[in-house]
């Protein structure tokens, strides 16, 4: 985003995962703004917003990337668990969205891009509340394209398969067999859905709205 021109405002809990990416915003020619905040708390993420309104006076597009795998039998999963998942993963996604979505229908439009998994419409044994979870950020979506399709609002999701931020060479990569499964072989690289969701956020992209977009590898393929 900000190789494209954007000026790109970062939202996180831990301070240090700021100050590297503030670096890398720099570095790209934008004016790095990095802020820190617990998403899961409805006033934080409300004081949060207003500050970023009140420096830029505009927020044309909301990228979410909330994702906090949980494995554990449905037997062993207790409230405790259950609510934990909600709120790393699905909550930050609702609060955003209504908070920034109520400053782009004051502005007229904007784009808003969720970052979830092909759990969303896969399943897998002994993660059913993390497939929920990512599931929600879906429909959440779905329902969101509908509600404000009219004022200019796209929503849509990018859903990923597995990933990792390692540069590993494809030959070692392949011994591992979870990449075996994957049709590209190979994990997904961060730099693989850049170039999407920049149009995504662009103004190439009016009409679409609604929809997940999976960037996998080729996962969602397998029966």
């Amino acid at each position: 985003m900000a190789e494209a021109g954007s000026r790109v405002v970062i939202a996180d809990r831990q301070s240090w995962v700021l100050k590297e990416a503030d670096a890398m915003v720099g570095s790209l020619g934008s004016e790095p703004a990095g802020y820190v905040c617990n998403p899961s708390d409805q006033g934080s993420v409300e004081a949060l917003v207003e500050e970023v309104w009140d420096t830029c006076k505009r927020i044309d597009v909301l990228v979410n990337v909330f994702r906090t795998p949980q494995g554990k039998p449905l037997t062993q999963t207790g409230e405790a668990d259950y609510q934990g998942v909600m709120d790393r993963n699905f909550k930050p996604v609702y609060l955003f969205c209504r908070f920034i979505g109520v400053k782009m229908l004051s502005q007229g439009g904007g784009k808003i891009i969720n970052i979830s998994n092909n759990m969303a419409e896969r399943g897998l044994a002994e993660s059913s509340v993390y497939c929920a979870s990512q599931g929600a950020i879906l429909q959440l979506s779905r329902a969101l394209a509908l509600e404000w399709g009219r004022n200019n609002i796209r929503v849509n999701v990018i859903g990923t398969g597995w990933s990792s931020t390692e540069e590993i060479e494809p030959e070692e990569a392949q011994k591992e067999l979870l990449v075996r499964y994957i049709p590209l072989r190979r994990k997904g690289h961060p730099r693989d859905i850049g170039p999407l969701l920049v149009y995504l956020a662009s103004d190439s992209c009016d009409y679409t709205t609604g929809q997940p977009i999976y960037v996998d590898g080729g996962l969602m393929a397998h029966p």
